[in-house]
């Protein structure tokens, strides 16, 4: 058998990093600016907040066909496909005449982020050797955590001389850079081996869906669902931050800002989490990143003023951003060597449908008790996800 060509993380940084790094500029750029078009179309806030949680459901909705997609097609012309999708929704979200349009553009963003995320991961993962792979997916992410940081301030700055219609010429701008960058740069060695393995019959015919996920099922069933936690304590910080500062009577830019600072201190971690990963074990990153990330969610809600406030948004920014790539990284390490990105699919399903749900605890607690119990629930789940991916995570970071 011959041996799988790789590289080093940095020699891929124009054809994986570049792309993603764009990528999320874009997806930030029009976080703020979906409900206000909803607004200006004539929804409600009520469908204006569900509009953008259309975005998510795109994404659990593209997880599975984004694996089958990346394998038949490999991980760069799904990542194109994704992009050339991207475009035509955000025209219609340019041109849309309705909030049902709106709805279902944004429906088609989420699901091409879906698909671009699948295969920046896959492509990583067949990349990178073992031995550097934390560093190369806590990369990725922090590559997406910069984009979705820088994003919106590009929005706004396009937005000052656009209007709404700003935030969404950034995205086009920076999904037509990131196709250029995908046409002219050459695929790494790697990637042009896991090419040939695809195409080479001795490879392996790749399964369906249904048999992947049913081959993997006792791994899917135990550290999937650890992921869907993680994923539902993550997605849960983003409701809890700015919630108890308005609680608290903090003015709004305030509580914008400081939770833009807990975002940059996640932002720092991702190296060294990455670092941390590959050479003491996803176990020992995984396990503290979420009992830090539990600890500050119980804590906020005994916050009474901004400097507490401030301390435990910066402790659960270093706790969140600990764990950067680490389900990323987990999932590769498990993952088959055939049909690899279906197994991803799956597996990052688990975590999408987390982080639906995170906010959706939040509302639900919050509606049923109080919202400091609602945060303090986030941060038992996040316990939960600790003990599970305790117990789960294999020792030598390889599928049993």
């Amino acid at each position: 058998m011959t041996a799988r060509p790789q590289v080093g993380i940095w020699s891929i940084g124009p054809s994986v990093y570049l792309p993603s790094l764009l990528f999320g500029i874009g997806q930030g750029a029009i976080a703020p600016v979906i409900p206000l078009s909803a607004r200006e179309l004539g929804g409600s806030v009520a469908t204006a907040g569900l509009v953008v949680a259309l975005l998510g459901v795109g994404k659990i909705v593209g997880d599975l066909p984004a694996g089958t997609l990346a394998v038949r097609l490999g991980e760069r012309r799904a990542m194109l496909v994704a992009l050339g999708v991207v475009l035509a929704a955000l025209a219609a979200c340019l041109q849309a005449p309705s909030v049902h349009l709106l709805a279902g553009a944004v429906v088609l963003i989420g699901i091409s982020s879906s698909v671009f995320g699948l295969a920046r991961h896959a492509y990583v993962t067949e990349a990178i050797p073992f031995h550097l792979r934390g560093r190369a997916l806590s990369t990725l992410g922090g590559m997406q955590r910069i984009g979705l940081f820088a994003g919106p301030f590009l929005g706004a700055a396009a937005m000052s001389r656009l209007g709404v219609a700003g935030g969404y010429w950034v995205h086009v701008v920076a999904a037509v850079a990131a196709v250029v960058v995908l046409l002219v740069v050459p695929e790494p060695p790697a990637a042009a081996g896991a090419k040939a393995r695809r195409a080479d019959p001795a490879a392996g015919k790749p399964d369906t869906t249904a048999r992947v996920i049913r081959r993997h099922l006792p791994v899917l069933r135990t550290l999937g669902v650890g992921a869907l936690l993680v994923g539902a304590a993550r997605a849960s910080r983003q409701v809890a931050i700015p919630l108890w500062g308005e609680h608290l009577g903090l003015d709004p830019a305030a509580v914008s800002l400081l939770f833009g600072v807990s975002g940059a201190m996640e932002m720092l971690m991702f190296y060294p989490a990455g670092y941390a990963m590959d050479r003491l074990g996803r176990r020992w990153i995984v396990v503290p990143s979420m009992v830090l990330l539990g600890l500050s969610l119980v804590l906020l809600p005994l916050t009474s003023g901004v400097g507490t406030y401030t301390a435990v948004a910066l402790l659960m920014g270093f706790g969140n951003g600990l764990g950067s790539g680490i389900i990323m990284t987990i999932g590769s390490d498990i993952s088959p060597d055939v049909s690899r990105a279906t197994f991803l699919g799956a597996w990052r399903l688990f975590a999408d449908v987390g982080n639906g749900l995170g906010p959706v605890l939040v509302s639900v607690v919050t509606a049923a008790a109080t919202l400091g119990a609602a945060i303090a629930a986030a941060g038992a789940v996040a316990f939960v996800a600790a003990a599970l991916m305790g117990r789960w995570v294999p020792r030598n970071g390889a599928a049993g």
